[in-house]
């Protein structure tokens, strides 16, 4: 397996012989506006230009309609007859922006030899729940690769641990950056994310959605120190570079 982080929350995975693109957001720096009064957003360019990341595209999966993770220019650029995947609830809306092969994440759905199925996540706590709307997590698994538990636009909250200790996954990707809404955590931040990772210790932790919005409290440089200050090396919590590739692979059994 291939992850490589292009910017923010967009991934594009190469696994099991697929290549999946990840919540995409193809919009220039500063194109849109400031959440928290700090900057315009998106913060930082994408590190390639929009054909490279389409290329070799085979599906796209889609987490919810937040701009950040599917934005107007995606909406224009990504072939409309691709496969894609979203969360249920979200697939007239897709469809009413020209996409023809939709399909919404119920139970599970097999990509070749993989299966991706449906995790719970909650954007923030408390009232901001219903403003921020429904999201969600998914796992894929698939024979000879690692299997992947991703979190999603989510804080950590029981559904979520329960999940990923049923699941037992061998990488769990993260949104890391402790973004607020009105002062409410909206997604997780370094203690939540470390907290995982203390949680699933046969987990490699990629935590990624970090220095691209505004409105994000917690950056790489110190999500790192905050994981040193707990024994967390860089073996187990990996925090890539926009435009970096890391390369992982599924344990060896006994």
């Amino acid at each position: 397996m291939q992850l490589k982080l292009l910017r923010n929350a967009l991934l594009k995975l190469s696994y099991a012989g697929k290549t999946l693109l990840i919540d995409p957001d193809f919009g220039e720096k500063l194109s849109r506006r400031s959440i928290a009064g700090k900057s315009q957003n998106p913060m930082v360019d994408l590190p390639e230009p929009i054909e490279e990341i389409l290329a070799g595209v085979d599906h796209v999966i889609v987490s919810h309609l937040h701009a950040d993770h599917f934005d107007e220019v995606a909406k224009a650029r990504i072939p409309k007859d691709i496969p894609l995947i979203c969360q249920p609830g979200n697939e007239e809306a897709i469809r009413a922006a020209g996409f023809s092969n939709v399909e919404p994440l119920e139970c599970f759905i097999r990509i070749g030899p993989i299966v991706v199925k449906p995790q719970p996540a909650q954007h923030g706590t408390g009232a901001v729940v219903e403003v921020m709307g429904k999201v969600m997590g998914f796992t894929l698994e698939a024979p000879g690769e690692p299997s992947v538990y991703w979190c999603g636009d989510s804080v950590l909250y029981p559904p979520l641990q329960e999940a990923v200790a049923k699941a037992e996954p061998d990488v769990i990707v993260t949104h890391s950056c402790g973004a607020l809404w009105d002062g409410t955590l909206i997604v997780m931040d370094a203690q939540q994310t470390l907290d995982l990772a203390e949680q699933a210790p046969q987990a490699v932790i990629v935590a990624v959605h970090m220095e691209a919005l505004d409105h994000a409290t917690v950056s790489r440089q110190a999500l790192r120190e905050a994981a040193e200050a707990r024994g967390i090396g860089r073996e187990r919590l990996l925090i890539p570079a926009d435009g970096e590739t890391i390369d992982l692979k599924a344990p060896i059994g006994p």
